[in-house]
C-alpha cells in the first residue's frame, strides 16, 4: 500500500498531478481545488490511496489525513466508488461531511456528481458514528449496546453473518426503512434478513 508520496511536482492540471519520486513520475488524481494549490517544480507531499483492480493501479490524493480517512469511510458505502468519493471530497470538506452526517442531512451529498438519492441517503445513514463534527477525524462507532442498528447487527453476527456483510445490510435496510421500522429491532432484522438472502454468510 503507497499511503503517501513526496516529491517534486511534475505537471498539475485538472484532476491529476504528476509528481517525481526517485526519478518516477506518479500521475495522482486529486481534486481540482488540490490541483490549483500546488506548483509545478515545488516539492509536495501528498496523503495517498492506491486502488488496485484487474486492469489498472490508480492513486488517489489529498493534501490532508482527513480527507484521506473520509475517503476511505465513503469507499466503504455501498455504490460508492473511489471517482464518486472523490467527488464528494471536491464538493464538501471533511467537516462538511461530518456535520451532514450528524444531522442525517443528504442533500449536500445529492449535489454531488454521480451521487443519485439513494446512494445520498446511505451515504448519510452509513456513516453516522464514523466521523467527528469538530474535525471530520474517525470517531468511535456509535453502534452498540442500547442502539437499533447495533443490535440488529449482534442478532445477525449470532445467526451466523459476517460482521461486516450484516453491517452493510443493515445500513441499506435503514436508508430505505420507514420510520416505524426503524425504531423496532424485529421489523428492521426482517428487512437485513431479506436483504442478506440465503447467501455467504462469511
Amino acid at each position: 500500500m503507497i499511503s503517501s508520496v513526496r516529491g517534486t511536482v511534475l505537471a498539475a492540471s485538472g484532476t491529476s498531478i504528476v509528481v517525481e519520486v526517485g526519478g518516477i513520475g506518479l500521475a495522482v488524481q486529486v481534486t481540482p481545488q488540490h490541483a490549483l494549490s500546488v506548483r509545478p517544480g515545488h516539492e509536495t507531499t501528498i496523503h495517498t490511496a492506491l486502488i488496485v483492480r484487474e486492469d489498472d493501479l490508480s492513486l488517489f490524493g489529498f493534501a490532508t489525513r482527513d480527507e484521506l480517512d473520509v475517503f476511505d469511510l465513503l469507499r466503504g458505502v455501498s455504490g460508492v466508488g473511489p471517482k464518486s468519493a472523490l467527488g464528494v471530497l471536491a464538493t464538501l470538506s471533511p467537516d462538511e461531511v461530518a456535520r451532514a452526517v450528524a444531522a442525517e442531512d443528504d442533500a449536500p451529498f445529492r449535489k454531488v456528481s454521480g451521487i443519485g438519492p439513494k446512494t445520498a441517503k446511505l451515504i448519510a445513514v452509513s456513516l453516522q458514528g464514523k466521523l467527528s463534527a469538530a474535525s471530520g477525524a474517525p470517531a468511535s462507532p456509535a453502534r452498540g449496546g442500547g442502539s437499533i442498528t447495533g443490535d440488529v447487527i449482534a442478532a445477525l453476527v449470532g445467526l451466523g453473518w459476517n460482521e461486516r456483510l450484516a453491517s452493510q445490510a443493515v445500513d441499506e435496510v435503514f436508508a430505505e426503512a420507514g420510520d416505524a421500522e426503524r425504531a423496532a429491532v424485529p421489523a428492521l432484522l426482517r428487512l437485513a434478513l431479506a436483504r442478506l438472502g440465503p447467501g455467504v454468510r462469511s
